[in-house]
């Protein structure tokens, strides 16, 4: 009879633990997406040059 107390539990490393959790990958790609398409935008608009009036 094997005693299930005297197994070590391995637990995955911190990596596959990210890894394997879906909505915590869905968030940071959805956090990734928006904060580099609304740096990229302020950059845009920051860098314009004035337009001339006329």
């Amino acid at each position: 009879m094997v005693d299930e107390r005297s197994t070590p539990v391995e637990t995955p490393p911190l990596g596959q633990r990210l890894f394997d959790s879906i909505f915590l990958l869905l968030g940071a790609g959805i956090l990734v997406m928006v904060a580099f398409y609304t740096l990229w935008g302020l950059w845009e608009i920051l860098t314009l040059p004035r337009a001339p009036l006329p």
